[in-house]
């Protein structure tokens, strides 16, 4: 399979590696000093363009691998609020292709499953109060984190008590602790954690008088975000629409 890369930081080289290793080929790279050559040959001949950028960028990166007749596979979070219905026209109407994950690793995929399953059993005692943190390495620059609020809202979405998630404590890079972790009783306060290099951190506690149950799930490295990115670009090539996930893995329906 050819592939496009758009962003070449940490991720965009742990994917290019395990693409390699899988027998796929790099046509073309793209990062912010050469943004021309989406218009190139070498881009266009691509089977699949996987995305690792920014909020700012990755929507206009969205339309240019979509001008190129390019099918996208992206991680990059923060550009669902202004962009979510654009994209799922595009995709319905007009025949582009998108798999947008707000986390790739496979361990994060179970962690999913896990959070929905709990939640559906917490929903029968209201005497167990639900928060989330996440913690990520200083250089994110949403937060929460995608995968955050994708946690919340499958929460929010199965516990009858809560109606929306909302943004607890944010701590800086230098320690600075701004917000606050209290809220309504129909409110899922999620805190964020900026620190070092951290992978990727998250943090689902149900808590009651009696005891508390938690959920950890804590990447180690990058690797398997870049793997499942990779699964991600060979389901992708074969399929069409706006695709997730639960297309990758059934077990999450």
């Amino acid at each position: 399979m050819k592939i496009a890369l758009i962003g070449y930081g940490k991720m965009g080289h742990e994917i290019e590696r395990i693409a390699r290793s899988r027998g796929h080929e790099i046509v073309c790279i793209i990062d912010v000093d050469n943004q021309q050559d989406f218009a190139s040959e070498a881009f266009r001949s691509a089977d699949v363009a996987i995305e690792f950028t920014n909020p700012q960028a990755a929507y206009g990166n969205y339309l240019r691998a979509f001008d190129a007749g390019v099918k996208v596979v992206s991680g990059s979070t923060g550009w669902l609020k202004d962009h979510a219905d654009d994209v799922r026209r595009l995709c319905a109407e007009e025949g582009k292709t998108l798999f947008w994950a707000s986390n790739f690793s496979l361990g994060v995929s179970i962690f999913t499953a896990v959070n929905r399953y709990l939640a559906r059993i917490m929903n029968q005692f209201p005497e167990y109060d639900v928060a989330m943190e996440e913690t990520h390495h200083v250089h994110k620059l949403d937060a929460p984190s995608g995968t955050a609020i994708t946690l919340a809202e499958d929460i929010v979405s199965r516990l009858d008590r809560k109606s929306r998630w909302v943004k607890g404590t944010h701590q800086a890079p230098d320690g600075t602790v701004t917000g606050s972790a209290q809220c309504a009783p129909d409110e899922l306060p999620v805190s964020s954690v900026r620190r070092d290099e951290v992978p990727g951190i998250h943090t689902i506690r149900y808590d009651s008088a009696a005891d508390s149950i938690t959920l950890v799930h804590d990447a180690k490295n990058r690797s398997g975000f870049a793997l499942g990115a990779v699964l991600a670009a060979e389901y992708t090539a074969g399929h069409a629409g706006l695709l997730t996930m639960e297309d990758l893995f059934p077990f999450l329906k």
